[in-house]
C-alpha cells in the first residue's frame, strides 16, 4: 500500500499525497526531504512515518461542544435561512402621496386600478426573495382587510365597492409561487378614537387576531416602534402620547402570538425574536451581534439606534438584526421619485453591508397606484439579482486537501468546511478560542470576495479574525481584519492573487465552530462612468469599481472604436457632446456607452440680485437649492452669448418645494431692456421633477430671467441649477 521513490522525491500513501497529512506527518516528510542523505537506509525513520499514519487513520476522539449561549430556537433558524425577502408599503398614503397619513382620510380614496398580487409574488420569485411582509394597517389606521374592528377599511373603499381583501389575496398569490407571507400591523393608530386608552389595547389585538386567524401561516409578524403623537383620532385632532414601554402590555400581545402562529418570528426593536438594525440605509455594521441585552429594550426607545441597534457581545438573548430599507427614498409610491429608485452600486452596497455583516435584508417595493411593483423598480431589482449571480458564479474549487488546520476537535475536521450546510463545521481542540485554517491553491489563484459562516446553532462565538495571504515568493501579507461572523459574513476585497490564503481566528467566546467559507472571483462592475463637472468646466469621469479602464470622446464619436483613456480630469468650457465607457481589462468587455450634452460652463457667470445661497444656482451641484422670495432668477453670463434656449433643473430633495409650474423667459444685452423669449408650462413636473429643456429661436443674449407665475404648491420658486443652450 505504501510507496516511495526517493529519486522523484514522491510520496503517496493509497490515494492521498502529503498535504492531506496531518501537520506531524507532514513534519516527518519535510524532515526526511532536508536530511535525506543521512538517513536514506534509516529504517527507524520508516518506522516512525507508518506509526504516524497508523495513529492518523484510527478514529480521533471528539470532545463535546457546549453551546455558548444565547442560542437561537428553530423559528430563528428557519427565518435566518430565509436571508433575502420583500417589503410591501401598499395602503391608503399611496392614493394621498402621504408617508405617515393623518388618519382622517376617506376610505373611499383607496382605489388601485390594475392590482395584480400575482405579478408581486412573481417578481419576488425571479430575484430569488423568500417572501414578503405588507403594510397590513400603517399609522394611519387604514386596514387592507375587512376588519370588524373599524370602519376604516377595505370594505368602506371604492376598490371592488368594499368587497375586497387584499391580504387574502396577496397570502394566495405568495403561497401559490412558493414563498412566504408576513404581516406589518402597526401599534399606532392615528384614525381609531380609542387610541391611548385600554380599549384600544384590545382593538389592536382582535386586529392582530384576525390577521393570524385567516390568512394561513405567518412567518414574520412586524412591529414598527413608531407610536404616539398627534393625529385625528375620530375627529379629536389633537396630540396624545402613550408610555411605549408599558401601554400596549406587550408580554400579553407576544402570547397571543405564539398561541396562533407558533412559527412566526416577531420583529421589533425589542424583538423578542429578530430586532430592528437601527437605521433605514440597510446596512448592519462592521460588528453585529445577534445577542441582545433585550430585556433593557422597549419599542421606540430613543437611546435605542445609538446604544443596542449593534447587538452586543454580553447579550441575553439571541435577536439578530433585520435591515429594512425601501428601493426609492420614500417607503411609500410618489410618482416624483419614479427617477430616484436607488442605482446598482447602491444596491450592491445595500446586500454586501445586510447579509454580508450577519443581517437579513428586508428590501421594500413602494407599489404603486396600479397595485403593482412600478417597472423602474423591477428593473433596478433585476440588475441587483444579476449581478449578484454573476460575483457568486465564480468560484474557487477547493477539495479537502486544500485545507489544514493548526488543530482538529475530532470529527468537526478542516474538511467539514467545503460544505454549506450548518451542521457540517470544523472546530479546532477543545478550548482553543485561537486557531487557524490554511488553504493551499493549486497555483496562483486570484479572488476578490471571502465567504465565511459559524455554525449559530452553537451561539455566535467568533470576536476577531484576520484575512492572510501567501504570493508566489513565499511571503504572507494581511488583506483583512474584521470582528464578528455570525451566520454570514462577506468580505469584498481588492482582486488579490495568492497562492495560499490563511483563515486566522484570533478571539472567541469559546472554541469557534466554523461552518462554511470560500472564495470567488466576481468580475467587474461595468457601469458606464458617472459624467461630473463643475462650475469652472471641470469633468471627472468618475467609477464605482477600481481596476477597470474609462475610455472617451469629445467629437460624438463611438468611445469604443476611437476613444481615448481617460487618465485625468478634463477641461470642457464649450457646447459638446461627451460620451464615455468603461472597459474590464482582463474580460475585455465594455460598459453601455454614457452620452451626455455638455452646456457652456458656468466659470464667468454671477447672479444678479440673488438672496441667501444665490451661488447654489450655477454651481452645478442640482443637490443644492436657491429660493427666491421674488420667484424669479437673474443671471450674468458673462459675456454675449446666442442663445437658443434654457434648462431648469427642479429641487432634488426628499420633500419638494416651489417647483416651477408655469414660467416665462427672458433675455437682454445689457440687463436694463428685457425681451420675453418663451413662455409656458413645465407639464408634470410634480410627478416628474426631472431637468426641464426649453427651445426658441435664437437671439444674442449677455442676461436670462426665469421667471415663475405659478409653483406647484404655491411655494416661493425654487431652483438647483439654471442653463442655457446655444446655437451650434
Amino acid at each position: 500500500m505504501y510507496q516511495f521513490s526517493i529519486s522523484e522525491v514522491t510520496y503517496k500513501v493509497g490515494f492521498y499525497n502529503a498535504k492531506n497529512f496531518s501537520n506531524p506527518v507532514k513534519i516527518i516528510l519535510v524532515s526526511y526531504l532536508a536530511n535525506k542523505k543521512t538517513i536514506m537506509n534509516s529504517k527507524l525513520f520508516l518506522f516512525g512515518l507508518l506509526v504516524v499514519l497508523f495513529v492518523k487513520c484510527q478514529p480521533s476522539q471528539t470532545e463535546p461542544l457546549t453551546p455558548v449561549l444565547p442560542i437561537p430556537d428553530e423559528r430563528q433558524l428557519d427565518w435566518q435561512g430565509m436571508e433575502f425577502y420583500a417589503f410591501a408599503h401598499f395602503n391608503m398614503n399611496t392614493f394621498t402621496n402621504m408617508e405617515w397619513g393623518m388618519g382622517d382620510e376617506d376610505p373611499a380614496l383607496f382605489n388601485p386600478t390594475d392590482f395584480d398580487p400575482k405579478q408581486w409574488a412573481k417578481v419576488c420569485k425571479e430575484a430569488g426573495m423568500k417572501g414578503i411582509i405588507i403594510t397590513a394597517k400603517h399609522h394611519d389606521g387604514f386596514c387592507l382587510w375587512p376588519t370588524a374592528t373599524t370602519e376604516h377599511s377595505v370594505k368602506n373603499a371604492a376598490w371592488k365597492d368594499g368587497n375586497g381583501d387584499i391580504i387574502k389575496e396577496v397570502a394566495e398569490a405568495f403561497r401559490a409561487e412558493g414563498l412566504k407571507f408576513g404581516v406589518y400591523l402597526s401599534p399606532w393608530d392615528r384614525n381609531n378614537p380609542e387610541y391611548g386608552t385600554p380599549k384600544y389595547v384590545e382593538i389592536f389585538r382582535a386586529q392582530l387576531r384576525e390577521l393570524l386567524t385567516n390568512y394561513g401561516e405567518i412567518f414574520e409578524v412586524w412591529f414598527d416602534g413608531a407610536n404616539g403623537g398627534s393625529g385625528y383620532y375620530g375627529g379629536a385632532n389633537e396630540e396624545r402620547r402613550v408610555d411605549k414601554k408599558n401601554y400596549y402590555d406587550w408580554p400579553g400581545t407576544i402570547e397571543i402570538i405564539r398561541e396562533l402562529q407558533p412559527k412566526a418570528v416577531i420583529f421589533g426593536d425589542a424583538g423578542p425574536d429578530v430586532r430592528w438594525v437601527g437605521n433605514e440605509h440597510g446596512f448592519a455594521y462592521p460588528t453585529t451581534w445577534s445577542n441582545l441585552l433585550r430585556d433593557s429594550i422597549y419599542g421606540g426607545m430613543p437611546e435605542y439606534s445609538k446604544k443596542y441597534s449593534s447587538g452586543q457581545e454580553n447579550g441575553t438573548h439571541w435577536v439578530p438584526a433585520e435591515s429594512d430599507v425601501s428601493i426609492r427614498p420614500g417607503w411609500y409610491y410618489h410618482p416624483y421619485e419614479d427617477h430616484k429608485v436607488k442605482s446598482l452600486p447602491e444596491l450592491l452596497d445595500i446586500y454586501y453591508n445586510s447579509i454580508g455583516r450577519n443581517s437579513a435584508l428586508l428590501l421594500n417595493f413602494p407599489v404603486d397606484r396600479t397595485g403593482q411593483i412600478h417597472e423602474n423598480d423591477v428593473t433596478q431589482l433585476m440588475k441587483l439579482v444579476d449581478k449578484l449571480k454573476e460575483d457568486f458564479s465564480q468560484k474557487i474549487s477547493l477539495n479537502s486537501g486544500d485545507l489544514s488546520a493548526s488543530s482538529e476537535n475530532g470529527q468537526y475536521a478542516v474538511e467539514n468546511l467545503l460544505s454549506s450546510e450548518m451542521g457540517s463545521f470544523w472546530s479546532p481542540a477543545s478550548g482553543e478560542v485561537s486557531a487557524s485554517v490554511t488553504i493551499d491553491f493549486d497555483g496562483a489563484r486570484t479572488f476578490n470576495r471571502f465567504l465565511v459562516q459559524e455554525n449559530i446553532s452553537l451561539g455566535q462565538r467568533v470576536k476577531s479574525f484576520e484575512l492572510e495571504v501567501q504570493n508566489e515568493k513565499g511571503e504572507w501579507q494581511s488583506i483583512a481584519k474584521e470582528t464578528t461572523i455570525g451566520y454570514k459574513r462577506i468580505l469584498r476585497l481588492p482582486d488579490t492573487k495568492a497562492t495560499a490564503v490563511k483563515f486566522t481566528i484570533h478571539d472567541a467566546k469559546d472554541s469557534p465552530v466554523i461552518s462554511h467559507l470560500a472564495f470567488y472571483d466576481a468580475p467587474k462592475l461595468l457601469l458606464p462612468p458617472v459624467v461630473d463637472r463643475d462650475k469652472n468646466g471641470t469633468v471627472k469621469l468618475n467609477v464605482v469599481e477600481e481596476g477597470v479602464q474609462v475610455y472617451y470622446s469629445l467629437n460624438g464619436k463611438d468611445p469604443v472604436q476611437s476613444g481615448q483613456v481617460y487618465t485625468q480630469a478634463l477641461e470642457v468650457m464649450h457646447p459638446t457632446k461627451l460620451k464615455a465607457v468603461t472597459k474590464d481589462p482582463i474580460s475585455g468587455k465594455f460598459s453601455e456607452v454614457v452620452e451626455v450634452n455638455l452646456q457652456l460652463a458656468k466659470k464667468n457667470w454671477t447672479v444678479v440680485d440673488g438672496g441667501e445661497n444665490s451661488g447654489n444656482l450655477i454651481d452645478e451641484d442640482p443637490t443644492t437649492n436657491y429660493i427666491s422670495d421674488q420667484n424669479l432668477a437673474t443671471i450674468d453670463l458673462g459675456e454675449n452669448q446666442e442663445v437658443s434656449g434654457f434648462t431648469y433643473y427642479p429641487m432634488q430633495n426628499r420633500y419638494l418645494s416651489g417647483l416651477i409650474k408655469e414660467f416665462e423667459f427672458y433675455t437682454s444685452l445689457d440687463g436694463k431692456s428685457w425681451k420675453k423669449a418663451t413662455a409656458g408650462e413645465f407639464g408634470n413636473i410634480a410627478n416628474s421633477p426631472i431637468e426641464q429643456r426649453i427651445e426658441f429661436d435664437a437671439r444674442a443674449a449677455r442676461y436670462i430671467q426665469l421667471k415663475a407665475k405659478s409653483t406647484t404648491d404655491a411655494e416661493p420658486a425654487s431652483f438647483a441649477e439654471i442653463g442655457v443652450i446655444l446655437t451650434q
